[in-house]
């Protein structure tokens, strides 16, 4: 579903050169003399998608559905490690890994894996990509109690599986804890070497029916969308295939190879042999 908003945070980049320097954008840390991004990066193909989770697209305002779907993932899973699905924590990353709807959106640490998103669909190519940028640091520092601490005490910036289950046990305790509409950022375990290559982490909102667009309309400080017009993605296509950002990397194994051969020989013109 696309969403009607206008959002004041958009900016139009005309170029590759352009692009790159957006998204490292405000990474310089003076006191640290290095560049280091607090940025999350999500890509799309189409400007106008929503953040919405995959629980919310499939089972629409029926909350109470989510409980079922991970209770019987976890009952009917057979993990070869049983400490993959050993919390509730755990095992919504291992069923969002393999595409069961949660309520958790993937985001990337590497704005060059956002670009890869963005513009991967070749059917999508006659209309505008996205790059949500988001400031995770500021957005885990605005978590209430008992989370907010958890931060503090370990001096990080996102958290981690192990300091979740500290202190959530279970959606609904998660819900009820916050008590109100609030938005966190978390990194998972290395299930396999996808989670690994593409440098993942997850978004996670009280409420599984939230959308994440209509809690960053009220936080615009927080984020910025980077459009990519589709006269521009070829170029970034290309030139993201020549860094070897690609599915070969991104989804380890034949599948992967599969998708990148498949586009990577795709004319971009659409005078095709038997149309």
């Amino acid at each position: 579903m696309k969403s009607e908003k206008i959002h004041q945070n958009d900016f139009i980049v005309n170029s590759w050169e352009e692009l790159c320097e957006e998204v490292y954008r405000d990474s310089w840390k003076p006191h640290l003399t290095r560049y280091r991004s607090d940025y999350a990066f999500r890509g799309l193909s189409d400007a106008g998608y929503e953040l919405k989770n995959s629980f919310l697209r499939n089972c629409g305002q029926r909350p109470e559905l989510e409980y079922h779907l991970l209770r019987n993932f976890r009952k009917y899973s057979i993990s070869k490690d049983a400490q993959l699905t050993a919390s509730f924590w755990r095992s919504l990353v291992m069923a969002q890994h393999h595409g069961l709807p949660t309520r958790l959106l993937d985001w990337t640490y590497s704005p060059f894996i956002a670009m890869h998103f963005a513009t991967a669909n070749t059917e999508k190519f006659d209309l505008d990509g996205v790059i949500w940028k988001v400031d995770f640091v500021k957005v885990n520092r605005l978590v209430s109690e008992p989370l907010n601490h958890l931060l503090r005490e370990e001096r990080c910036n996102a958290f981690t599986i192990e300091m979740l289950e500290e202190s959530i046990m279970s959606l609904s305790d998660f819900d009820k804890k916050l008590n109100k509409e609030q938005v966190i950022f978390f990194e998972p375990p290395s299930i396999d070497q996808r989670i690994v290559n593409q440098y993942a982490f997850f978004s996670v909102m009280t409420q599984p029916t939230s959308i994440m667009d209509e809690w960053l309309v009220d936080h615009p400080e927080l984020y910025r969308r980077i459009i990519i017009p589709k006269e521009l993605k070829w170029e970034v296509r290309d030139k993201l295939d020549q860094a070897n950002i690609t599915e070969r990397v991104l989804f380890p194994g034949l599948d992967g190879l599969a998708t990148w051969l498949k586009r990577h020989y795709k004319p971009a013109t659409n005078d095709l042999a038997g149309e």
